[in-house]
């Protein structure tokens, strides 16, 4: 089982292993290709908001649960996996669920 962190800090990949070496290389997960291409356009998304200074409450708001959809997304498609969404604008961290 591994612990992953989903999450959209800057210069980042969006899923970092939480005991180990940092930041995962996405293409190696095995993920879909549509998941992988919502993970590029959403850290996109997640970086103009950090060089906007998270100015944009509901913006963020929305980011983070698209976030959090992403990582219930990964929780499916990597199977037994402990996942944890932690929102860079708000510095909270959200434990992940099967639905």
């Amino acid at each position: 089982m591994r612990y992953l962190i989903i999450d959209g800090m800057l210069n980042g990949t969006g899923i970092r292993d939480e005991y180990g070496d940092g930041y995962l290389n996405i293409e190696s997960l095995g993920l879909s290709e549509s998941l992988r291409l919502d993970f590029q356009a959403w850290l996109q998304r997640y970086a103009q908001e950090h060089f906007e200074n998270y100015t944009n409450r509901d913006c963020l708001t929305d980011l983070d649960n698209e976030g959090i959809e992403l990582a219930r997304r990964v929780m499916v498609e990597l199977g037994e996996n402990k996942i944890t969404y932690f929102s860079d604008a708000f510095l909270t961290l959200h434990s992940i669920r099967n639905l």
